[in-house]
């Protein structure tokens, strides 16, 4: 799971309980990895951004697929930043593994990754896979010694 992290510095409370979000999903069997939000000079009035971390992505991507770590790969993102390593991955390892790609599906979401002229193979995924997956829990419940609630 790529994940933008919270500055504990800036958001004490957010970091709080994606710190908590992150060890449940630990705890489940997945494999975090963050990238720490960039905060812009008038923050908060601005929003943090993910800065680096479909490039984060992007590369282990291709790392993996080059060191022989997957036979089949498969991007859940329809962040068009992610293209090109979808595209070295299958037209550059495709002797080793196969690049594929997944989305959901909805009335509202029926966008994914492609490539021009190459057919990636598409699992789409729909409500019943989300809520097979969605996690509920309100990691804001309880904030940490010393840090108020608002």
């Amino acid at each position: 799971m790529y994940t933008g992290r919270p500055d504990a510095t800036k958001d004490p409370r957010t970091y709080a309980a994606h710190m908590k979000q992150c060890s449940a999903w630990a705890k489940a069997g997945a494999t975090v990895i963050p990238r720490t939000l960039r905060y812009p000079p008038d923050y908060p009035a601005a929003r943090p951004e993910e800065k680096g971390i479909d490039v984060a992505l992007a590369i282990d991507f291709v790392a993996c697929a080059l060191d022989g770590l997957f036979d089949v790969g498969v991007i859940m993102s329809t962040d068009t930043d992610l293209r090109p390593a979808l595209e070295y991955v299958s037209r550059k390892c495709a002797s080793q593994c196969t690049a594929e790609v997944a989305a959901w599906r909805s009335p509202t979401a029926r966008s994914r990754l492609s490539i021009k002229g190459a057919s990636l193979w598409c699992h789409w995924l729909h409500e019943a896979d989300y809520d097979a997956v969605h996690d509920a829990v309100d990691y804001n419940a309880q904030s940490p010694p010393g840090v108020p609630r608002p």
